[in-house]
């Protein structure tokens, strides 16, 4: 046990030395979390906050238009900017840039009248078919077109729905033309606009229940997702401090001089899994602070915790065990510390790539989706994931750990190995 104690003393000692190592380890993964979780809660909030600048190039101003403008302004995605004077699609291009505005629809003319001769052609069709189901009218539907004209910065998802926003407009607009058409030919004096109104207010609304284990009903925000997420990916990163001082003292021949004392190398890297595990318990204590006391100060959502806090750090505990073996593994291989820093920050970049850190494990293709089970930051970051978003316990997140545990089983064998093979035990 002294042996251990005197180990640990000594490696805390080089760790507290080691001034850009100690900044590397606490305060670039706290840069990242805020720059990760700032850009990702600025894209939501452009998403379901903020309303899309749009400049609208009326050249039609027929009925149609303004319950097409109308329709536009209560789906509540777009800001409307109407331009008063027709313009062509290079001066409107330039107006997009002069006013910063990422979307642009022309509304052509003649727009309204073509909407309300479809509307006729679709009632006269249903009456037809009332009449006599076996009639079929021959006339074709008139066709129009709504000119959208969008910045290529815009990405092709943000667009779809910018999409499904205009063809909602318009088919509103086509509907009400249609119902006016129907009842005033039913009954002349029928309140045409009454009834639109009773018909589009009387809409069923969506309630939206995020489902989670524990019944919690609190939506996640992006600071759930990304704090665990990116402490994950920080406390894997060991691995270019752990694994460049392991073959440092290789180099260095301290295994040698440690054969020649009644000791054992085992002891040396026993004494390093528990002080670079405490290491990263602390990345996870340091960063998890930040997002609960700081983030609602700074403008970002705050870090809600699991109500299961035994099992948040029981799967801090297994990821931390698993990041340091990883990288125990990695520099008991390497032959020099180029290899352990490179061969490790790489590593360690593809696992988060296809463990689903860097991209969303339902956004991957379906090759990839197999190979999410190698990746150790996988299996933590679900077990992390059903904690934190689903509000579960530790029993509902064993079925994520045992993997991670049975990862963390093979990497330590395969450094035993390595040691066996290389004769430093």
């Amino acid at each position: 046990m002294y042996k251990l104690y005197a180990t640990l003393r000594k490696d805390l000692l080089l760790l507290l030395r080691d001034k850009v190592g100690i900044t590397f380890i606490f305060i670039m993964p706290v840069i990242l979390v805020l720059i990760i979780t700032s850009i990702q809660n600025s894209a939501f909030d452009i998403v379901n906050n903020n309303k899309v600048p749009v400049l609208i190039s009326n050249q039609d101003n027929g009925e149609a238009a303004v319950q097409f403008l109308d329709a536009l302004d209560k789906i509540g995605l777009f800001e409307l900017h109407l331009l008063r004077d027709s313009v062509n699609p290079v001066d409107l291009a330039a107006r997009m840039h002069q006013e910063d505005a990422l979307l642009a629809i022309t509304i052509p003319i003649g727009f309204s009248e073509r909407v309300s001769k479809r509307a006729v052609i679709t009632a006269n069709k249903a009456f037809q078919i009332l009449e006599t189901p076996e009639s079929k009218s021959t006339q074709p539907l008139v066709s129009d077109t709504v000119i959208l004209y969008y910045h290529p910065v815009l990405q092709d998802n943000y667009r779809l729905n910018i999409q499904n926003g205009l063809h909602s407009a318009l088919k509103m607009v086509e509907t009400k033309q249609i119902l006016k058409v129907v009842y005033q030919s039913l009954n002349e004096d029928a309140n045409v606009q009454q009834v639109d109104e009773d018909i589009f207010k009387s809409g069923i609304d969506v309630l939206e229940v995020p489902v989670s284990r524990g019944g919690i009903k609190t939506i996640p925000n992006a600071t759930q997702h990304n704090i665990p997420a990116w402490t994950i990916f920080a406390m894997f990163f060991i691995v270019i401090s752990l694994g460049s001082s392991l073959v440092k003292e290789k180099l260095s021949g301290s295994h040698l001089r440690l054969k020649t004392l009644p000791t054992n190398y085992l002891i040396s890297l026993v004494s390093k899994l528990i002080l670079y595990t405490g290491v990263c318990l602390g990345q996870v204590l340091v960063i998890f602070s930040l997002g609960v006391w700081l983030f609602p100060h700074i403008g970002l959502p705050a870090l809600n915790l699991p109500q299961d806090l035994f099992g948040l750090f029981l799967v801090s505990l297994i990821s931390a065990l698993c990041a340091v073996s990883y990288a125990i593994c990695i520099g008991v291989y390497a032959r020099t510390q180029e290899q352990a820093n490179g061969f490790g920050a790489v590593s360690i970049v593809i696992l988060a790539a296809i463990g689903g850190i860097l991209v969303p494990a339902f956004a991957m293709p379906e090759a990839f989706r197999s190979f999410m089970a190698i990746s150790p930051l996988h299996w933590s970051l679900e077990s992390y994931y059903g904690l934190f978003l689903e509000g579960g316990k530790l029993s509902d997140v064993w079925g994520n750990l045992l993997p991670l545990l049975a990862i963390t089983f093979i990497l330590q064998i395969l450094a035993f190995a390595g040691l066996k093979k290389n004769n430093l035990i």
